[in-house]
């Protein structure tokens, strides 16, 4: 299994528009961040989790040529305002399944109602083929996928488990149970948007302790805000199995 991190940034990405904070600043290609995604390849088989505002940017520098599906973790703009730009792939290969909590479903049909018209569609627009997510296993092609049920402040959110990866964004508290769908990780991906306390996210005290009670082999922080601060100055304060994604990362499972 190949994982490519297409975005690890915040909302609003980084460099954030008009800021002088240092970190917007720097020239440091690991310091910039588009909106949070990755892409999950095996077996000849290519999802992606999420498609913010940078999707179409982050498909051209990854050359990805095929899509298989999209999995939603929630409805906020940074994970799903891209879904527009499926229409080459759609054009290419068909309708292009999406899957998505019922809650996240609805929310997409009201921002992008034109693409799952029924009725008078314009003939421009992609197809979908709606799977709704529920609090349990489905399969992709020939794996198992196992939803991590999670709270972003007071909106549920979904992360994903892919055999031995683990993949959570925008998490801020995750009950035991769900814990327990965590054990016996080669990858875990979490959220870390910065050390000062975040209502709806981890920052980096919450993160890395998350990391301790699941064990996994290897972690990797995303959804990184600037006021986290240098990837560089950052990564050296890590624990040594605690490595800070980047855009364009690819890891191997």
């Amino acid at each position: 299994m190949k994982i490519t991190f297409l975005g690890t940034g915040t909302s609003q990405g980084i460099p954030v528009i008009g800021s002088q904070h240092p970190v917007c600043l720097s020239t440091n290609s690991r310091d910039k961040r588009l909106r949070v995604s990755v892409l999950i390849e095996w077996d000849y088989n290519v999802y992606v989790i999420d498609c913010g505002p940078d999707f179409r940017q982050q498909m051209l520098s990854n050359a990805c040529e095929k899509l298989d599906g999209i999995l939603f973790t929630h409805e906020h703009a940074d994970h799903t305002a891209g879904l527009d730009d499926i229409r080459p792939y759609f054009f290419r290969q068909g309708d292009i399944p999406i899957y998505a909590h019922k809650r996240v479903i609805g929310e997409l049909k009201r921002r992008f109602d034109y693409i799952f018209k029924t009725e008078n569609k314009y003939p421009g627009a992609p197809n979908v083929v709606i799977n709704e997510v529920e609090n349990k296993s489905f399969k992709l092609a020939n794996l198992e996928v196992i939803p991590i049920n999670g709270m972003h402040f007071n909106l549920q959110v979904f992360g994903f488990r892919f055999d031995r990866f683990a993949y959570l964004t925008d998490m801020k508290t995750i009950d035991d149970t769900e814990i327990e769908k965590l054990k016996n990780l080669d990858v875990l991906v979490v959220n870390a948007l910065r050390e000062a306390p975040h209502i709806s996210h981890f920052n980096l005290e919450e993160a890395l302790s998350f990391i301790d009670k699941i064990q996994p082999k290897r972690a990797y922080l995303t959804h990184i805000s600037h006021l986290l601060g240098f990837h560089d100055e950052v990564q050296q304060k890590l624990p040594e199995n605690v490595f800070l994604a980047y855009d364009n990362l690819q890891i191997t499972i």
